[in-house]
């Protein structure tokens, strides 16, 4: 099972089909899920998916409007995806039948 932080970081990711970096996937967080997220959470999240297999990367052509330094894109991989599909139906699962529940504590 994958943590909420992590979820949303592989959704962002996952929205950017292959094309985003650090800088575009946490502008997804920001605009999408309205959550601002400092730089050195972002890459300690995206390392730790990394190495569960959920992400793989590749170094991007380095550019001059970087100093000459490379982007690092991000793609979510078939586990990647899989742990998404099961985070989702606990979700699911854990929502079925409240809507009664949370009727009753207005």
């Amino acid at each position: 099972m994958i943590g909420g932080f992590e979820q949303m970081v592989l959704l962002a990711a996952l929205r950017l089909e292959g094309g985003g970096y650090a800088v575009t996937i946490r502008q997804e967080l920001q605009e999408r899920a309205g959550r601002h997220v400092a730089r050195g959470a972002l890459y300690t999240v995206l390392e730790r998916l990394e190495s569960k297999g959920y992400l793989s990367s590749r170094m991007g052509d380095p550019s001059p409007e970087r100093g000459g330094r490379s982007r690092r894109y991000y793609k979510v991989t078939t586990l990647g995806v899989n742990a998404l599909k099961d985070s989702k139906d606990a979700i699911v699962g854990l929502w079925q039948g409240l809507e009664s529940v949370l009727g009753k504590i207005t």
